[in-house]
């Protein structure tokens, strides 16, 4: 198997992670913004996952959690969410957000659980994911980061 690393984006890896992204049928809006808060995947030079954080002050949307369909199920997305997850550590987010349509059990098993959309910090709702890029059926799941 390749060894793989996991780093933090850079600006070239964009083009990589939105043709992930739309392999993946998870949405571009608002990445672009943000993408100074992702990370990636890396087997040789190419991109083969993706994870990203939209920062607001104590809260974050964690976003764009996708892997080369080729590489699932070998705990490539397990390693990017935590990555992603100690970045906001890092940038002292207290709460992390996001939404999914697919992979509610998933993010379950990293701590999130399943809130109203009305409990979602006001900065985070306004986002263009919450407000555009995903359905309002989208399950809204949340996680408390401790100190």
């Amino acid at each position: 198997m390749t060894t793989l690393q996991f780093v933090p984006a850079a600006p070239a890896d964009l083009p990589a992670v939105l043709d992930l992204l739309t392999a993946s049928n998870l949405p571009h809006a608002g990445l672009t913004e943000h993408f100074g808060a992702a990370v990636v995947a890396r087997a040789s030079e190419a991109v083969v996952g993706s994870a990203a954080l939209e920062l607001y002050g104590e809260a974050a949307l964690l976003r764009s959690v996708a892997v080369a369909e080729r590489l699932r199920g070998q705990g490539i997305g397990r390693e990017l969410t935590q990555a992603a997850l100690d970045l906001a550590r890092a940038h002292g987010v207290r709460r992390v957000y996001l939404l999914t349509t697919t992979a509610e059990r998933y993010f379950a098993s990293f701590g999130f659980a399943p809130i109203a959309r009305a409990e979602v910090e006001p900065a985070v709702q306004a986002s263009v994911e919450f407000t555009e890029a995903c359905p309002a059926s989208a399950t809204v799941m949340a996680l408390h980061l401790a100190g």
